[in-house]
Order: structure tokens, then C-alpha cells, then sequence
């Protein structure tokens, strides 16, 4: 099977490695390349064909349609699996945008609130609430970004601690808002909820917001199928997810991913069945078909990268 597990290039700049990413750092610029690596709960669980392809090629509709809303760090695609973006000044803070309440994580806004939590700082929801309901408006749950543990994050915190100025935090707010927004719109007309999503931002060399990282992709963000997601919920059934969800609900429900040392390793069907997901969301959300590429993954991306050796 034909997977890219990491990448080790000695002339592409200094290497970070991320949970799901190789990131190469030059002066002016960065190389993101996106593996096939699977992370959940805070350490990467397996490996699924096809998963950096779609990650890079699904960021890849959503930032060209969503340019009008932001600026973005794109300078060029020269690989499936590669984006080369402006090297910005990344801000610290994670920008989640929910749209329904959910989640089985111990950050998920469902499981605060399960646990009795109503009021969040910057709003506060009734009682009454039931798991994957739709909330009256999106809200962001803003988290820290780089520590060891993210750590939910409140405006009042966020100016307290001098994490950014007011006006670039409220600039922050409406963009990400918009982009939920955006993203929200495009699924439905494809069939698909858009639940929750992440957005990460940075400042370019003249000190302008820009959207870093990647968007809408199935690792920063939660489907639903929304043909179905009505009856589901009159039954009392969970929505059909078109995300990495069930095989993070299988690790759940097999092991303490928190504190297990050892995890067990994942089924082969299920890992089979997410690769096919995370396809099949590619071709849902752009309307195109997927190309599988073939042959060595390591050395196409090698060889398509020569022009940014250094």
C-alpha cells in the first residue's frame, strides 16, 4: 500500500514535525507537506492512504474560494501532498468556529456542557440542550496554540494576557465567522453539514492577518451528511458522520487514548473505510474526481520540489 509515513529532506530548510505535517522552514517561506499520518487525542494513531493528498487538495478549493474573505500564506501547489506558503508570524490562538454542539473529546463543547458548564465567557448557553443539536448562532471557543495541553480561551483572557491587540482580535472574530460562514454555505450546496472547524492565522511581512495552515479540510473539521442528519436525530441516532470520528469513538472505546502508553493498532477495515471517507469528502466538497497518485510518494515529491532546495 502506498503511504507516506514522513519525509526526511536535507536541503529544503529546517524541519518541524507536526502531527500530521512536515513543515520545511526557509528564510522567506514555508513547505508543508502532508503525510498520511492519522492523529487524534493528542498523538498520531495510524497511518491512511490517500490522507495528505486530500488534506493538501481539499485546503486547496477552500483557499482559492475563500480569498475574497482573507488573505491566505499560498504561493504555489507543486506537489499532491505540498503547499508552499509565506512564512508568517503565527498567532497562538486556535480559532474554533461551532456550529452545533457535539464532540467526545475532553475539549469538545458538548462534554463541558454534559458535565454542567453554561456559561463559556463570551456566552452562555440554556439548559436543555441535546448532543448534535444545531446552536441558535455559530460561536467561537477560541484555545491556545503550541502548549503542551490547549487551553480553552475567552476574549477577556485573551486581551488580559496581551495575546494580540483588541482590533486585530476582532478582526480575527469576524473573518473566522465569515469563513464558517462560507464554508457552511458551499457544503450544504453539496450535501453536507458543516459542523465545526479549526482556523490558525498569522501576520505576513506587512503585518496583514493571513490565513495559515490549512481549511475545511476533514482534519480540521467535522461533516455531517445533511440529508439524513434530521431523522437521525428524531430517532435519537448520531449524525452521519463524513469525518475521522468513528475510528476516534473506536480508539475510545477500546483503550484510555490519554493514558495508554501502548495503543492498540487500528483495524484494517477501518482504516480502509476512513481512507475511502476522506476521498470521498474530496470529491463531495469540489465536485471532481479524485486522483490516486501512484508510484513513490517520497521521491514524486522530491523531484517536484527541486525548485525550492537551498
Amino acid at each position: 500500500m502506498n503511504i507516506l509515513e514522513k519525509t526526511d529532506f536535507k536541503n529544503l530548510g529546517e524541519k518541524y514535525t507536526g502531527k500530521v505535517r512536515d513543515v520545511y522552514i526557509q528564510k522567506d517561506k514555508v513547505i508543508l507537506i502532508s503525510t498520511d499520518r492519522y492523529s487524534a487525542f493528542d498523538r498520531n494513531l495510524a497511518l491512511i492512504p490517500s490522507k495528505g493528498q486530500v488534506l493538501t487538495q481539499t485546503s486547496k478549493f477552500w483557499f482559492q474560494n475563500t480569498k475574497d474573505i482573507v488573505a491566505n500564506h499560498v504561493i504555489d501547489f507543486p506537489d499532491p501532498n505540498v503547499v508552499v506558503g509565506k512564512k508568517c508570524k503565527v498567532i497562538l490562538i486556535e480559532m474554533v468556529v461551532r456550529g452545533y454542539i457535539t464532540g467526545v473529546t475532553r475539549t469538545a463543547l458538548w462534554i463541558f456542557y454534559k458535565n454542567g458548564q453554561r456559561d463559556f465567557g463570551d456566552f452562555v448557553l440554556p439548559d436543555g440542550l441535546k448532543k448534535n443539536q444545531k446552536l441558535d448562532t455559530p460561536i467561537l471557543t477560541p484555545t491556545t496554540k503550541g502548549e503542551k495541553e490547549d487551553r480553552p480561551l475567552t476574549t477577556a483572557d485573551i486581551l488580559k494576557e496581551n495575546l494580540v491587540p483588541k482590533e486585530l482580535w476582532e478582526k480575527m472574530v469576524d473573518v473566522s465567522l465569515k469563513l464558517f460562514a462560507r464554508g457552511q454555505e458551499i457544503a450544504l450546496k453539496h450535501g453536507l453539514i458543516l459542523v465545526d472547524t479549526k482556523y490558525e492565522f498569522g501576520l505576513d511581512e506587512n503585518g496583514e492577518l493571513t490565513l495559515v495552515d490549512e481549511i475545511h479540510t476533514p482534519d480540521s473539521s467535522r461533516y455531517w451528511q445533511a440529508s439524513s442528519y434530521q431523522e437521525r436525530i428524531d430517532q435519537g441516532l448520531e449524525p452521519e458522520n463524513f469525518d475521522k470520528e468513528f475510528l476516534r469513538l473506536w480508539f475510545k472505546e477500546h483503550c484510555d487514548p490519554y493514558k495508554d502508553e501502548v495503543m492498540p493498532e487500528a483495524p484494517k477495515e477501518m482504516v480502509e473505510e476512513l481512507s475511502r471517507r476522506y476521498i470521498q469528502i474530496y470529491e463531495t466538497i469540489t465536485g471532481t474526481i479524485f486522483q490516486k497518485e501512484t508510484g513513490d510518494i517520497e521521491k514524486r515529491i522530491e523531484n517536484n520540489l527541486k525548485k525550492y532546495t537551498i
